[in-house]
């Protein structure tokens, strides 16, 4: 389900030093919104949820996955991912993030597969090395869709 969701037009890369993470977080689910996978208020309460929560949608070592409920504005389950070149704190020093993820799903059951492929990816050091150190939009897909990059 990964290499369905995760292609040319959900994986962004930036350099932008000057990003806060409510601009990541924004910049993360354009590809969502711009294909009507999540409607602006989705957005908008995901960062609510991390202002009101805490930095729960930090998952894993520099990993963030931003969501929010699916009647914020969910219309269908989609998944994009963006790559900071450099590091954001998620509302502190102690959650710096560079890659971030935005789930959308339509309810509470029918993401669990997409989620399950996810963690499979976000568990695997080497995968996640890979991506830290991904220097192109191409070699974050080659990564994310667990193809190997030949040396």
């Amino acid at each position: 389900m990964l290499e369905k969701l995760l292609n040319e037009n959900t994986v962004q890369i930036s350099n932008d030093k000057d990003l806060d993470w409510r601009q990541a977080i924004k910049l993360a689910a354009q590809p969502l919104l711009k294909e009507g996978a999540i409607e602006t208020e989705y957005i908008t309460s995901m960062i609510e949820n991390v202002e009101n929560q805490g930095p729960y949608i930090n998952i894993g070592s520099k990993i963030a996955m931003a969501h929010a409920r699916p009647e914020c504005g969910a219309n269908k389950i989609s998944l994009s991912f963006l790559k900071t070149n450099y590091t954001i704190n998620l509302l502190s020093k102690d959650h710096p993030i560079n890659l971030w993820f935005v789930l959308s799903a339509t309810d509470n059951k029918s993401h669990l597969s997409l989620i399950r492929d996810l963690m499979n990816l976000l568990t695997d050091n080497e995968k996640i090395s890979y991506l830290l150190n991904a220097n192109s939009k191409e070699q974050l897909l080659a990564g994310l869709n667990l193809r190997r990059k030949k040396r």
